[in-house]
């Protein structure tokens, strides 16, 4: 491993850096032009926006669900606390402004959709009936108000991120927690990349921890940059978070989908472990220390999932099968 953290440590020391390639966070403009992504055809929507006014969807919209405080704001759009006034259930709403929907996917009318929508209507139309049951949080309904998109997802209550739960653990997880956790990811992303998606970012900020049982569960938020993929695509943008940036993008312009995913597996856990944020520029120039007193095999894990090699990495499939997982 050492020879190939020194070439991408030489690649980031020559200069052949973020400013050099093409990389969309959030906030990103730039779209993929030379990418193999697939986008199955949506056979269905959960609300007909085709036949309803911009005025009816925004008069049904208020008079199905009451908004409360905001929750967070990213690139893509804001999301605020809310309810269903029939039953008061817990929402999170999505705001989306259509200047801000970068992905979009023809639908079986061949009308424009974003990606976003397509994927959790997708996600929801396999596991219907499963509200609070599957690791993505589930899209309850869409609406198209012209200028913006807004999407009510379930809001599992209580919960926090990630990041937060941490903070409340000490700054750190213990072994036995994180690994509690990164067993409910790994097969909730196998699960995702079974069905063809590529959420593109996962980490701490888009984990939520459910905390109302004695097991902490995990659950998936914020689809805005995820996309349908066969199964050799091949990405030059990078869409994600800057910092998690897979070394093959550094070394190669370009990665793939499984093992991308299998290094955010290795970033999420160096996270729950450390005091500190996960960089790869700083772990390719060996400025980020792995604690000493892990376990061989969570060490082994890690070590695998942080493979700067993308080839030497293992499946998510051979994660699942890991010793420290089972």
């Amino acid at each position: 491993m050492s020879g190939d953290k020194e070439q991408a440590s030489s690649l980031l020391d020559s200069g052949k850096d973020l400013n050099n390639k093409q990389v969309c966070a959030k906030n990103g403009k730039r779209k993929p032009r030379e990418t193999t992504e697939s986008h199955p055809r949506k056979k269905k929507r959960n609300v007909d926006q085709d036949k309803k006014s911009v005025a009816d969807q925004k008069r049904e919209f208020q008079a199905r669900y009451v908004e409360e405080h905001q929750l967070g704001e990213g690139g893509c759009g804001a999301v605020f606390a809310g309810y269903r006034i029939e039953d008061r259930f817990p929402v999170a709403i999505k705001h989306i402004p259509k200047n801000k929907v970068y992905c979009k996917v023809a639908d079986e009318s061949g009308k424009k959709l974003s990606v976003e929508v397509a994927i959790m209507v997708k996600l929801a139309g396999e596991a219907e009936g499963s509200v609070g049951i599957s690791a993505p949080v589930s899209l309850l309904e869409w609406f198209d108000l012209g200028k913006e998109l807004i999407l009510v997802l379930e809001r599992p209550v209580p919960a926090v991120d990630l990041q937060k739960y941490k903070a409340e653990n000490g700054r750190t997880l213990t072994e036995d927690k994180a690994k509690v956790i990164l067993k409910q990811l790994v097969d909730a992303v196998k699960e995702l990349e079974d069905k063809h998606i590529f959420h593109r970012d996962i980490k701490g900020q888009n984990i939520l921890i459910e905390t109302g049982s004695d097991v902490p569960r995990v659950r998936i938020i914020d689809f805005g940059l995820s996309c349908f993929v066969k199964q050799r695509s091949l990405y030059r943008i990078f869409y994600g978070t800057p910092l998690h940036i897979p070394p093959e993008w550094y070394i190669r312009s370009c990665y793939r989908c499984g093992p991308t995913t299998v290094w955010q597996m290795g970033v999420v856990l160096y996270e729950a472990l450390h005091a500190r944020y996960f960089s790869t520029a700083r772990f390719l120039t060996k400025k980020l220390s792995i604690k000493k007193r892990l376990s061989t095999e969570c060490r082994n894990f890690l070590d695998a999932c942080l493979a700067i090699v993308p080839e030497k990495r293992p499946t998510l499939e051979e994660l699942q099968l890991h010793p420290w997982l089972r």
